[in-house]
């Protein structure tokens, strides 16, 4: 396996500045009262969780990362990789789990499949 991703998916780069901005504008707050300083953890677990949270993509393997740990799962226990209403992609295994993709959307999901080297195909389109 590569130590590099082919492909890395995020969220949106506005969360993680949103974030930011958050957690520079609760300072004032924490700082007027030691007992507001446990305030600053949540726009602080807020920007870790969007610096950190979504998917890699390997030619072998996805790789699907949260605040805490993450999930790696071979490209061979994928059966399908679809979109829910709102366009976010999850994944169903063969063992019927199914991994919401952090950061996969159905924009970009042509992108992930073209990283991955597997084919585009719709099912949808097929039985019609």
């Amino acid at each position: 396996m590569s130590s590099r991703p082919v492909l890395r998916v995020r969220k949106s780069g506005a969360v993680l500045v949103a974030a930011l901005i958050a957690l520079v504008g609760t300072v004032p707050l924490a700082g007027s009262a030691w007992q507001l300083a446990p305030i600053l953890l949540i726009p602080l677990a807020a920007l870790v969780w969007a610096w950190r949270a979504g998917t890699d993509v390997y030619p072998d393997e996805l790789r699907v990362r949260a605040l805490f740990g993450g999930s790696r799962v071979p490209w061979s226990r994928v059966e399908e990789l679809a979109p829910d209403e709102h366009g976010r992609v999850s994944a169903l295994l063969d063992n019927g789990n199914v991994i919401r993709l952090t950061g996969v959307t159905s924009k970009n999901l042509p992108l992930v499949l073209e990283a991955s080297g597997h084919p585009v195909t719709d099912r949808g389109a097929a039985g019609q």
